[in-house]
Parts: C-alpha cells; sequence; structure tokens
C-alpha cells in the first residue's frame, strides 16, 4: 500500500520588524505549518526594505531545522502591479519595473514562486488586456534569467480582472516566450466564484483544468472559502466551513489524489483580530 504523501500546507503570514522573515517562519511554525506565503513588502505600494535587513539567513537556518522546504516557500507579488492597464503607460511601465524587482528580491531571498494576478483591462476589453499581460511578462522575462517561476492566479473575474478562465490562463501561457517560467496558482474561491462548480463536480472541474492548463504547471493551490455563491464574480474569502464551497469540498481539495505534490495556503479572514490558521490547517489535515 503507498502512503500518502505529506500534505504541504501553511498560510499567508506577516513580514514586519523587527524579526521580518525570521518572524515569519516563527509564525508559520506557531500554525504547525510547513510552509507559508508572504509578501516582501506591503502589497499596496513599492516600499521594500534591502533583504540585507529581512534576516534571511536565519530564517533559512531555523527552517531547515524545522524541515520547512524553501523550494515551497511562496511569494506574492503585490496588488499594485496591473500589466493589463492600457490607460497610462506610466503604470504599465511601473508593473513591469516592479515585477522584476520582486523576481529579484524572491530570488535573492531563495524562494521560487511568485505568484502574481494577471492584471486589470481597467475598460479597454479582455483581448487588449490579455495582449498586454503578454507584452508586459514577455519584456520582464526577456531580460531575467533567475530562477524563479510566476504563478498566474485564478481569478473571479470582478471589475475587469483577467485570468478568470483556463482558457484566459493558457492563452497567456501560450504567448509567452519563456513559457517555461510560468505556472499557475488555483485560488478555490476565486474559481468557484468565477464558476466552476467545485463543490457539486470538484473532478470534473480538475479534470477540465488539466485539460485546458495543465496539472503540471499547477504549483500552488489557495485555499479559501467563499462568502458568495457560484458565479458570482466577488471574491470575498470566507473560513474554512463558513462559506459555499464548504469544509467537505475543501477537504477533498487538499487530499484529491491529483493534487497530493501542490503547495496549499490558506488565505481565510482572521477571527476577533486572531489568525484562524492553526485550526483551519488542523481541520484540512484531518482528511
Amino acid at each position: 500500500m503507498n502512503k500518502m504523501k505529506e500534505l504541504i500546507i501553511g498560510s499567508h503570514v506577516n513580514m514586519s520588524s523587527p524579526k521580518m522573515l525570521l518572524g515569519s517562519v516563527e509564525q508559520a511554525l506557531s500554525y504547525d505549518a510547513n510552509t507559508f506565503m508572504f509578501y516582501t513588502g506591503a502589497p499596496q505600494n513599492t516600499k521594500r526594505k534591502p533583504i540585507s535587513e529581512l534576516r534571511v539567513e536565519e530564517a533559512i537556518e531555523l527552517m531547515k531545522k524545522k524541515n520547512i522546504n524553501i523550494d515551497h516557500l511562496v511569494v506574492h507579488a503585490p496588488y499594485i502591479i496591473n500589466l493589463a492597464n492600457t490607460t497610462a503607460d506610466y503604470v504599465f511601465d511601473l508593473a513591469k519595473d516592479f515585477l522584476r524587482q520582486e523576481i529579484e528580491r524572491t530570488a535573492k531571498i531563495g524562494a521560487k514562486l511568485l505568484v502574481l494576478h494577471p492584471g486589470s483591462h481597467v475598460g479597454a476589453g479582455e483581448e487588449i488586456g490579455l495582449a498586454r499581460i503578454i507584452e508586459g511578462l514577455n519584456e520582464v522575462l526577456d531580460k531575467d534569467d533567475h530562477d524563479v517561476t510566476i504563478l498566474l492566479e485564478t481569478m473571479s473575474g470582478k471589475g475587469s480582472e483577467l485570468g478568470y478562465t483556463f482558457e484566459q490562463l493558457r492563452y497567456i501561457i501560450d504567448n509567452v516566450t519563456k513559457k517555461e517560467r510560468l505556472g499557475v496558482c488555483l485560488d478555490t474561491c476565486h474559481i468557484f466564484d468565477a464558476g466552476y462548480d467545485i463543490v457539486k463536480d470538484l473532478d470534473r472541474v480538475i479534470a477540465q483544468f488539466d485539460e485546458v492548463v495543465g496539472l503540471d504547471l499547477l504549483k500552488v493551490v489557495h485555499v479559501n472559502d467563499s462568502k458568495n455563491t457560484l458565479g458570482s464574480s466577488k471574491d470575498r474569502h470566507a473560513n474554512i466551513g463558513e462559506g459555499y464551497i464548504g469544509l467537505g469540498t475543501l477537504k477533498k481539495v487538499v487530499h484529491h489524489p491529483l493534487l497530493q505534490d501542490k503547495i496549499f495556503i490558506l488565505e481565510t479572514p482572521w477571527i476577533d483580530d486572531k489568525p484562524p490558521y492553526k485550526e483551519e490547517i488542523k481541520l484540512l489535515r484531518e482528511g
């Protein structure tokens, strides 16, 4: 009988002074996690501390001691990067420049996975927005040789968001020259809100993803319940078991035989100003 692989599961954690990344590792360990996701700075702005101030060496030493594989670490790019923007060239240029910086920062930390929201076309239309994303990724990756994979996140389709269908993600990947530098991060709340019914037919959705995108490109799964109904295009995360997806379905996701090599990250809301991740990780591990 084959032994089931250990679940690779963690959550979003903070990185703040004075402990910085060392504190992030300690926070993850307090949740009984064996991986985690973090931003290299505030997701809403471009202010960043030098890597030399992030206490990376101490963090890596603790990770080794506690058997957290650095290849399982996930960095999330800031929300302000919008490669699909067509309304102002300076916004597009900022997105490209800052993505380059985030790739370099991720590489210097030693992580290899960088989650990126594909972008919003802000009224220009999906075809133009997708072309802009492809243009931006090609310009960034053309001159970049870091060992970092950009994971395009599945989105809910709110506003003018792109990447809310598997076909859109496949289209982006197919048209990026260095497609070997791209992968996908699947968000359970986002795809449910975008109309993929993982509650009634999880196997069908996984098979559809595999057919359109390929499970080999899926590296990370954001495990979130949804405060809204199927196809709502809203993107509001709920705590595990407290939304329309439900604990049963989310357990099926993390224990699905085709997803056992994936990295699972929780981004659920805090409860009464306290993180719920230790309890939620325990719930999901139980199977």
